[in-house]
């Protein structure tokens, strides 16, 4: 019976290997060079279905996919090169990646859109699987943690993560959020209206969360920092009400709001830190 890996394990087995080869070589740890280690990785988990091409394709509406043969015996990792950002390609690599070590019996094509790289929820399937493995391989959590535990979150801080690791801020904040004790919220936004919205644990238990995968639209709050289009950055924050993010809570107490304008991926990086105790929830008898 072959063994079952789970996304973070997978990785790990990776970082293992990583962390000997640049030891014994005395080579730069980070970033990740995603292309060799998905080429070599059948090598590594001792397989005979290999990835034989990693290449650069015209995707179109697909930011990576991976493909297998008839047999399922040799794959190809194809990314889009036409995307924004090296960190964007390197991670969505990493994507392809997750799907070949994670997914690949289960079917022999898989194409990946935008959207897809932003499902980092439990329960999101195998999209969420490969970004939680990309997360783990490229950001490990015990490094990552060496980097960010006992500093006052900041989207300049997150940025000095993105840049060590070459991935995105956007990525470096999503690591932030799924390990954190914090109260956090990271929102995207386009044009008023929330792309996704994802909470730490904390935040979730303490219903600061936004419902964005309803197909509702959510709209960005008037009032927030994030709405304010005379102001296309503050990377360490400002003050704002709870009640301008959440109208019902039960308490009034003071929300950090950080905010990332980007034209490169046309769209808004929002941080919301809370009290680590305060509660969002609406007071008792009043709707949800």
């Amino acid at each position: 019976m072959s063994e079952i890996l789970t996304p973070s394990k997978a990785a790990s087995r990776l970082t293992h290997q990583l962390n000997l080869f640049a030891e014994v070589h005395q080579a730069a740890r980070f970033p990740v060079d995603v292309a060799s280690v998905a080429r070599e990785a059948a090598h590594l988990f001792q397989w005979s279905d290999p990835i034989v091409e990693v290449m650069a394709a015209p995707l179109k509406s697909f930011e990576g996919a991976l493909f297998g043969n008839d047999e399922r015996s040799l794959w190809m990792l194809l990314y889009n090169d036409q995307m924004p950002s090296k960190g964007r390609i390197r991670f969505t690599q990493a994507h392809e990646l997750g799907h070949y070590v994670l997914h690949r019996s289960q079917r022999s094509r898989f194409e990946c859109a935008k959207d897809d790289m932003f499902k980092w929820a439990d329960g999101q399937a195998i999209e969420g699987e490969a970004n939680q493995f990309a997360a783990n391989l490229l950001m490990p959590l015990d490094d990552f943690r060496q980097r960010v535990d006992g500093q006052s979150v900041s989207l300049d801080m997150l940025g000095e993560s993105a840049e060590r690791y070459g991935v995105s801020l956007t990525a470096a904040t999503l690591r932030w959020i799924g390990h954190t004790d914090e109260s956090a919220l990271a929102i995207a936004s386009r044009d008023g209206f929330m792309l996704w919205a994802v909470p730490s644990r904390r935040a979730l238990r303490n219903g600061a969360f936004f419902k964005t995968r309803t197909g509702h639209p959510v709209e960005i709050p008037q009032g927030s920092l994030a709405n304010d289009a005379s102001i296309d950055h503050d990377k360490l924050g400002r003050a704002v009400a709870s009640r301008t993010w959440f109208p019902k809570a039960g308490d009034d107490f003071a929300i950090r709001e950080m905010k990332l304008g980007s034209e490169q991926y046309d769209m808004t990086l929002t941080l919301l830190h809370l009290p680590r105790s305060a509660k969002a929830w609406p007071s008792y008898g009043e709707d949800d």
